[in-house]
């Protein structure tokens, strides 16, 4: 036997009459949002919300459209950013900084409780085998624990040259980038991540030189500066040549001379470019030249072997980028007074 089922009043409508009929729905769903922000007294739009009292108050006529709003905000107060951040309830941002950007979770080394209290043997064991468990599916792939092992090595390295965190990140980048384009295979991940650092110094206009980044890495500076021309090459990234006078505020920092002796260095360094004096030149050594010739106009007891140390360029490179310098220097004084005297 079989069952009837019974009829609805919408199985009697044509899907037409239904479609209408949703449309007709929509329509006044929509009016009514409409009207909702518009004043029901005088048809104005101007509505302000005061967020103190929970209020929607028309602002030409003063009429109360809607109250006792819902606070969607926190239920604390805070008086600066500081504390703000403190009380905020909320997890840390994603950064390029880590394989995973911080998503995952991170189980701290020590072995205490959430009260400072040191655990037991078992809860010991027991933590030890969720650290473990957790690292290895935070790196299930080959890619990731490449990822995590170059972003160490950039991080290290970064602290060790003293570059700032949009540096890092910028690097994280490009290093992401490489991994992505398969530029990795025939080369060593210290190789490109150490590339990769210093383009983002240099992209950043926070540059680091050759010897320096070297010092650091644990490659070759011979591959280290082959990775780089290649992930310039391969990535097409737009690097400017570096400027003599990005690298003034550092060494003059590190000599500790004044800052008319700085002053003085970047004239000297602008008075090159003018001249073209730095037209294949290293632009660490024409620094280093600068200062040692500021130091000798301002009589500041700064010794060729003291930027040596310092800028780690030989003193016959900075004897002789320092008489190019002077003599640029010369020439555009010596014609600037010549200039004077046939105005007078």
């Amino acid at each position: 036997m079989s069952r009837i089922r019974p009829t609805r009043p919408e199985d009697e409508q044509p899907p037409s009459t239904r479609w209408r009929d949703a449309r007709a729905e929509e329509k006044s769903t929509a009016e009514r949002e409409t009207d909702r922000y518009s004043c029901p007294e005088c048809a104005s739009e101007r509505l302000i919300t005061d967020s103190e009292r929970g209020e929607v108050v028309c602002d030409d006529c003063g009429l109360v459209v809607d109250e006792d709003a819902i606070d969607r905000g926190p239920e604390w107060r805070a008086f600066d950013s500081a504390e703000r951040d403190r009380k905020a309830r909320v997890g840390a941002p994603t950064t390029n900084l880590m394989h995973d950007k911080g998503l995952s979770t991170n189980i701290g080394w020590q072995n205490k409780d959430a009260y400072g209290r040191t655990l037991s043997a078992n809860q010991r064991q027991t933590m030890h085998r969720l650290r473990t468990w957790n690292e290895r599916f935070r790196t299930r792939d080959s890619k990731e624990r490449n990822l995590k092992q170059a972003l160490g090595e950039i991080d290290r390295m970064a602290s060790a040259l003293g570059l700032p965190e949009t540096v890092r990140e910028t690097a994280s980048v490009i290093y992401r980038r490489a991994l992505e384009e398969d530029l990795l295979p025939g080369r060593s991940i210290e190789g490109i991540s150490t590339a990769a650092l210093h383009a983002a110094a240099r992209m950043a206009q926070v540059p680091r030189s050759i010897d320096e980044v070297a010092r650091v890495s644990r490659v070759s500076p011979e591959e280290f500066e082959r990775a780089y021309r290649y992930i310039v090459r391969e990535l097409s990234l737009e690097i400017r040549p570096a400027d003599p006078a990005e690298y003034i505020p550092r060494f003059a920092s590190d000599l500790t001379i004044p800052s008319e002796t700085e002053r003085v260095a970047r004239d000297l360094i602008e008075t090159g470019k003018r001249h073209n004096v730095h037209s294949g030149k290293s632009p660490v050594g024409l620094a280093a030249a600068a200062l040692y010739a500021a130091a000798k106009l301002t009589n500041q007891p700064v010794t060729q072997a003291d930027v040596s140390a310092v800028t780690d360029m030989s003193e016959v490179t900075i004897r002789n980028r320092y008489q190019e310098l002077l003599s640029a220097y010369d020439r555009d004084h010596s014609g600037a007074d010549g200039d004077a005297a046939a105005e007078a």
